[in-house]
C-alpha cells in the first residue's frame, strides 16, 4: 500500500469523524420507551439503521468539509482537519463520501422503505445545509436540530413502535437547540472578530441575543421533559415514576450551561459528555434509572 492512499485513507477516517457517531445512539430512544429493549431482532434492526446514519453522517462531515475547506483553513482548531491542512485529497474525499451515502441509503431501504426515505431525507437536507442553509441566521441551528428529529423517527419507524410519546419528539428537538445555540456562542467566543470570516451566519449573531435563545430552549426543555415524565402515556409507566429521573436532566442543562459560561467550552457537545466527567456520570445514570424504571421497577 501507498504511502499516498495511506494518508488519504487515514485522513479520511478522521473526517469521517467517528466520535461523532455517538448522536446517533439517539435512534434507540423508540425502542427503549416502546418498551422492546430486548427483542433482539428489533434491537438488531436498529442498530443496523444506526450502523445506516453512522455511514450517511460521515458521507454529510466530508461533504461540509469539501464546502468549508477554504473557511476552516482561517479557523485555530478546524485548519487542522485532513482537507484544510492537506493531509487529504479533495478528489479521493469526494468520491469515498458518495459510496458512504449510496451504501448507507440502500442498506436502511433493504430494511424499511419509510427508513430509506428517512435517511435520504437527513442527506438531503444536510447537503441544502452545507451548501446554503448554514449561512441562514437561526436557520442554521433548526435545520441541524431537525436531523436530531429525523435520527428519533427512524428510529421508530423500524422499531414500528406504538408506545413513544409525542412529548419526547419535542423535548429531543428542544434539547439538540440548546446545543445547537450554545455552539454557535462557544464559536463566537472563540473567533470573536473573525467570525464572520469562517461561517457569515455568526456575523448575525450576538452574545447577548444567544444567551437570551439559550435560556428560553433550556427552560422549555426541562418543562417539556418534566410533562413528559409526568403525563407520558406509555404502555409502561403511568404513575409518573419518571419524574424521578428529572433531577438528571436538570442538572445535564445547568452542567452544560456552566461549561459554556464560566469554562468557555462547548463548541462539540458530543465530544464535550465524554470529556466531562460529572455530565458523563450523570447522563450513565439517566440512562440506568430509565432502563429501571421501565423494565424492572
Amino acid at each position: 500500500m501507498s504511502l499516498q492512499l495511506t494518508g488519504n485513507l487515514s485522513g479520511l477516517m478522521r473526517t469521517m469523524r467517528p466520535r461523532q457517531w455517538s448522536k446517533n445512539v439517539i435512534i434507540y430512544a423508540g425502542l427503549v420507551f416502546d418498551g422492546r429493549l430486548f427483542d433482539i431482532n428489533l434491537l438488531l434492526a436498529t442498530t443496523l439503521v444506526v450502523f445506516c446514519f453512522c455511514l450517511v453522517s460521515s458521507s454529510v462531515y466530508i461533504i461540509n468539509d469539501l464546502a468549508d475547506i477554504e473557511k476552516d483553513r482561517l479557523h485555530p482548531r478546524k485548519k487542522l482537519r485532513p482537507l484544510p491542512s492537506g493531509a487529504l485529497n479533495p478528489r479521493f474525499a469526494a468520491g469515498a463520501g458518495a459510496l458512504l451515502a449510496i451504501v448507507g441509503i440502500a442498506l436502511a431501504a433493504w430494511l424499511n422503505l419509510w427508513v430509506g426515505l428517512v435517511v435520504f431525507i437527513y442527506l438531503a437536507q444536510n447537503i441544502a445545509y452545507s451548501l446554503y442553509l448554514k449561512h441562514i441566521v437561526l436557520i442554521d441551528v433548526m435545520v441541524l436540530s431537525l436531523g436530531f428529529l429525523l435520527r428519533v423517527l427512524a428510529g421508530v419507524l423500524i422499531a414500528d413502535v406504538s408506545n413513544f410519546s409525542p412529548w419526547l419528539y419535542v423535548c429531543i428537538t428542544l434539547l439538540s437547540l440548546f446545543l445547537g445555540f450554545g455552539k454557535r456562542r462557544h464559536e463566537i467566543t472563540l473567533l470573536q472578530d473573525d467570525a464572520a470570516a469562517h461561517r457569515s451566519s455568526l456575523q448575525e449573531y450576538n452574545l447577548p441575543l444567544l444567551d437570551q435563545i439559550i435560556s428560553l430552549v433550556t427552560t422549555s426543555t426541562f418543562v417539556t421533559y418534566t410533562f413528559y415524565s409526568f403525563e407520558a402515556q406509555t404502555a409502561l409507566v403511568r404513575d409518573g415514576r419518571l419524574l424521578l429521573t428529572t433531577p438528571f436532566v436538570f442538572f445535564v442543562i445547568v452542567r452544560y450551561l456552566y461549561l459554556i459560561h464560566v469554562q468557555k467550552r462547548g463548541g462539540a457537545p458530543d465530544e464535550l459528555i465524554f470529556e466531562d466527567r460529572p455530565l458523563l456520570i450523570t447522563g450513565v445514570l439517566w440512562v440506568v434509572s430509565i432502563v429501571i424504571l421501565l423494565y424492572v421497577w
